[in-house]
């Protein structure tokens, strides 16, 4: 998926910024992997014999006492980990494109991996969190708030906090004319936006059907098992991602006049960062409605961006926050009663999808869960955009700017063009316009 969030974010960028935005995906998986390993395992995790708090956990720093029997925890699991809390800082890296400064983007993946996620994967995905589906007893209105393979914890949580960098730096150069009249500004290559998107759309079934962990554990009916709730997964993943990608085909050809593949390829991805979280508890019917949904969700955030000049570079905020928020709420309104006993390892009536007669209270715990990751991620990644801001280390000068950071920054440009003229008569190769460094702010794209 990693890869996939690389070829999506250079895609999607003009290409003067292509080494910058590339660069940065790859540092959000390394130095994620540090901080994640350090701190955010055990702030997500870490519990002793004895129990955790419901709030976040305070053992297993370092991985110390990995693998641990008690915790039935192993480095497999450490790594699996790892992979959700990366993605979270990439989809970040998508919203403030083009104009942050690199330290910046070393600050806040450090600080988004080894805490502000972890804490919120704490609450739903360990058996201590206050918010956990999983947790033995005490479960929050009898129900818990489920989150299977992250819309909230994940994708809301990568959504919001490119939410509050994006909007404390404001829009890039040219986004808005002097009128206020809004002036795309266009990625550069279609052909990788694509790339990114399927290999995404791969991924995902990593993500979704992968978060059950186990496949070999049998249900009471014996012809079924895990093996059933994997496969179910799968398909709910895949039937909400096509339905969304087909409505915005349509949805935009009404708006615009126009097939955008672009817009198809953000349709399908926030039809899957809505269906991460009930992925494995809802019909696959109840997916196309998932998907339908978000695909207007995302079309109508996206006006709004552009109505307040928020900008966006990969409509990252809009799509990961905006669809994964619909996501918990389709959750309490569609969820599968059988499909969570099973899931979950419940005997008897459990609460599920308020439409499908199981009353309000796990709504409710979703609702919760869509406040209270909102206000977490608010109150912590707010403010460091702030002080980044305050001391001039958020957004880089107008002249890198115009010129493009893979120029002022990294040293040269992604792409290199040459032919029959750049050459001398001598042999010598001489380089093209496009590789020479700009005389002024006009001169290069």
């Amino acid at each position: 998926m990693q890869l996939g969030f690389a070829m999506l974010c250079a895609g999607s960028v003009r290409a003067k910024n292509t080494m910058n935005i590339m660069l940065t995906n790859v540092l959000d998986a390394a130095t994620g992997g540090l901080s994640y390993y350090l701190f955010g395992f055990g702030f997500a995790f870490g519990r002793t014999e004895s129990g955790n708090n419901g709030f976040i956990g305070h053992f297993f720093f370092g991985l110390k006492d990995i693998p641990s029997a008690s915790a039935n925890m192993d480095y497999s699991f450490f790594l699996f980990q790892w992979a959700f809390a990366i993605a979270a800082a990439g989809i970040t890296s998508g919203s403030i494109a083009e104009r942050t400064q690199f330290v910046s983007y070393l600050i806040y993946s450090f600080f988004l991996t080894g805490f502000v996620y972890p804490v919120v994967s704490h609450w739903l995905w360990s058996v201590d969190g206050w918010l956990s589906a999983s947790k033995p007893d005490h479960v929050l209105f009898g129900s818990g708030a489920i989150d299977f393979a992250g819309s909230g914890v994940v994708h809301m949580v990568g959504g919001i906090a490119g939410f509050w960098g994006a909007f404390i730096e404001g829009p890039r150069i040219g986004r808005y004319d002097s009128n206020g009249r809004s002036q795309r500004l266009k990625g550069h290559s279609a052909t990788l936006v694509v790339l990114g998107t399927f290999l995404l759309w791969f991924g995902w079934y990593g993500f979704n059907p992968g978060s059950f962990l186990k496949i070999s554990v049998r249900y009471a009916d014996p012809f079924k098992g895990n093996w059933s709730g994997v496969g179910r997964t799968a398909v709910t993943t895949m039937l909400a991602g096509s339905t969304a990608g087909v409505t915005t085909l349509f949805g935009k050809r009404i708006l615009s006049g126009h097939w955008n593949v672009l817009d198809v390829c953000n349709g399908l991805l926030g039809g899957f960062a809505a269906i991460t979280a009930g992925c494995a508890v809802v019909d696959p019917w109840a997916s196309i409605i998932c998907g339908f949904v978000s695909a207007w969700v995302l079309m109508g955030l996206n006006a709004l961006a552009d109505k307040f000049h928020f900008d966006d570079p990969l409509e990252a905020a809009q799509l990961h926050g905006g669809c994964g928020a619909w996501g918990l709420l389709f959750v309490g309104l569609f969820a599968n009663q059988n499909y969570v006993q099973e899931t979950y390892g419940r005997m008897g009536a459990t609460p599920h999808g308020f439409l499908l007669g199981g009353g309000g209270k796990l709504l409710a715990a979703q609702v919760i869960e869509t406040l209270v990751i909102a206000a977490w991620v608010t109150v912590t990644m707010g403010p460091l955009f702030l002080i980044l801001h305050k001391f001039n280390l958020l957004r880089i000068s107008p002249e890198d700017e115009l010129h493009g950071m893979d120029l002022t920054r990294h040293g040269g440009f992604a792409y290199y063009h040459a032919d029959e003229s750049s050459f001398h008569p001598q042999g010598k190769l001489e380089m093209s316009v496009l590789e020479q460094k700009p005389n002024n702010a006009h001169s290069i794209m």
